[in-house]
């Protein structure tokens, strides 16, 4: 490893398996998130690793304080680090697999090393199978289930990355195009231009004369592994971790024609050829285009965003005068809604929160940490959240952002809120969201939520379906009747930005709207960095065609507060 950009990443990856390690320990979630905000701002640092070193600023960085400095700067000046040596020596490798398996806990992984000697993902299925992990207190019929099911899925070969992850990338990797000499232009393409959920490859367009030239440099960027297959104009290589990447060099004047072949899906692109079919047109646009918006031109359309290219009916909805022009855009949001603080199980301050937000350009920010009930998560007690109050109005006068006061209130099994009312009523902003008992079956659901939207202070249905991409799927409800008795209630719903959520999905933000129910594009952050989410937030609601004037939180502060408040 030499110093350089490729160290920040080198870096970041030994901060990251840090924090894993640490995460195995009993009450470590904070240190753990620590770790993992810090290789987080090392991949997204523009400024020189080596001066800040060398000058000793890294505590200016946010979240790096001088524990952290320190070990970065060992990592960077002598490529080891003797607490991650400790680690290692202390865990055995196979934990960190462990740890990804859904529902094992760190208490739960202890308990298995301690009870069976399990110590690799091998010797859990060898224990499952053999009906071992029974004998274990607190591991039934039922949790050996789970574990089976999740280790099926663990099996099966996948390099899927989430949304959050795959914007990143491709946001590197463009710009390492853009500073060759060969390049005239470069951009994202495939599933991360239309801002799907999930990745299974990468894919960019660069506009150049030179080929080769542009490869060559491509083919330099530190992530880079392996070599898959370079063709002509396309070269096809692999990250250090098996994730696809692909790039495609065309002559600048056909980068238009490119971008728009290599974005669209598959169906989506399908459908244009039938429309040019039935017009009369060659399948392929027969000449150079000046922009994307000129191959729908000559088909009657107007732009169709890439977001909406999946062949969901965007095509009949333009064919029929529909247009895409007043999509939610980022610069409309004027306030973060959904966000944690050290109170909760946030990993910064109220009023690192409130500085982080407005130098983002917010207006307001609203402070929704976890109600009573939610005790895995530090939930607030209503003493608790009356001090917290008290600490909202004390940051408000050392900050120019607007700053609400409310809550993530866990809608209980029964229906019920988890504040009693007159706490309730005394809040700027109620998210309510189920959080437990994710296992009821679909009518119980839907009458837990249904008696939850019947409360007069419900006016945002918080992630509606629990659901965590990759490792948890939605719970069972009857969601298109539960809409019709939001559009009664005339409560919002919200598309949460945390990428691991993406909840609602698309489908049912367009059956939202239909229903005129308002939306609200929350960050679910519980970080500073986490605010970044309203990106992942704001390409969903494009997915579900959600215009601006539909979307609470491009109003200001006052008007948002009247729309919501209980």
């Amino acid at each position: 490893m030499t110093p350089g950009v490729a160290d920040r990443f080198a870096i970041a990856r030994a901060l990251r398996e840090i924090g894993q390690r640490v995460a195995l320990a009993p009450d470590s979630y904070q240190r753990a998130r620590a770790y993992e905000r810090a290789a987080r701002v090392l991949e997204n640092l523009e400024d020189d690793l080596a001066l800040l070193i060398e000058e000793r600023r890294l505590t200016a960085l946010p979240g790096i304080g001088s524990g952290l400095s320190a070990v970065i700067a060992e990592l960077y000046q002598t490529r080891r680090s003797d607490l991650l040596d400790r680690l290692r020596q202390s865990t055995p490798s196979g934990v960190l697999e462990l740890r990804r398996i859904p529902g094992l806990t760190p208490a739960r992984i202890e308990s298995l090393h301690r009870e069976l000697g399990i110590e690799t993902v091998d010797d859990l299925r060898k224990a499952a199978d053999t009906g071992r992990l029974r004998a274990i207190a607190g591991f039934g019929p039922r949790t050996e289930a789970k574990i089976k099911e999740a280790l099926t899925r663990a099996s099966s070969p996948s390099t899927l990355v989430l949304l959050h992850e795959a914007l990143g990338l491709t946001d590197r990797l463009a710009a390492h195009l853009r500073a060759s000499t060969a390049v005239a232009a470069a951009e994202v393409a495939g599933s991360v231009r239309r801002g799907a959920e999930t990745h299974a490859e990468l894919e960019l367009v660069a506009a150049s004369h030179d080929p080769d030239a542009v490869i060559e440099d491509f083919l330099r960027f530190p992530l880079i592994a392996t070599v898959l297959a370079r063709v002509g104009g396309e070269c096809r290589a692999a990250l250090a971790d098996g994730l696809p990447v692909i790039l495609h060099v065309c002559a600048p004047a056909d980068l238009p024609q490119a971008l728009h072949h290599r974005t669209g899906s598959a169906r989506h692109l399908a459908r244009l050829a039938r429309l040019r079919e039935a017009s009369g047109r060659d399948v392929e646009a027969s000449t150079r285009v000046a922009s994307e918006g000129e191959i729908y031109r000559e088909l009657g359309l107007p732009l169709i965003p890439p977001e909406l290219r999946e062949d969901e009916g965007e095509v009949d909805a333009a064919l029929n005068g529909s247009r895409f022009d007043d999509l939610l855009e980022m610069n409309d949001i004027r306030g973060m809604v959904h966000c944690h603080t050290v109170y909760s199980d946030g990993g910064d301050s109220i009023e690192e929160m409130a500085r982080a937000a407005e130098a983002m350009g917010a207006l307001y920010l609203t402070i929704t940490d976890h109600s009573q009930s939610a005790h895995y998560a530090r939930g607030l007690s209503v003493d608790r959240l009356r001090a917290q109050w008290d600490e909202i109005a004390r940051v408000q006068e050392r900050v120019g952002i607007r700053l609400l006061r409310g809550t993530e209130c866990d809608i209980l099994e029964d229906g019920a809120l988890d504040y009693p009312d007159a706490v309730l009523e005394e809040l700027d902003v109620i998210i309510a969201s189920v959080h437990a008992r994710h296992r009821m079956d679909e009518a119980q659901m839907t009458r837990r939520i249904q008696g939850a939207m019947a409360h007069p202070a419900f006016k945002i249905w918080g992630h509606a379906r629990g659901r965590l991409i990759l490792s948890r799927p939605p719970f069972a409800c009857r969601m298109e009747e539960i809409l019709d008795g939001m559009a009664v209630a005339r409560a919002a719903i919200e598309v949460n930005g945390d990428p691991r959520r993406l909840d609602v999905e698309p489908r049912f933000i367009r059956a939202a709207r239909e229903r005129g129910i308002p939306l609200v594009v929350s960050t679910d952050a519980h970080s500073v960095a986490a605010l970044g989410n309203v990106r992942t937030g704001v390409l969903t609601a494009r997915r579900g065609w959600a215009r601006r004037g539909e979307v609470l939180n491009t109003l200001g502060a006052d008007a948002f507060k009247a729309a919501v408040r209980p």
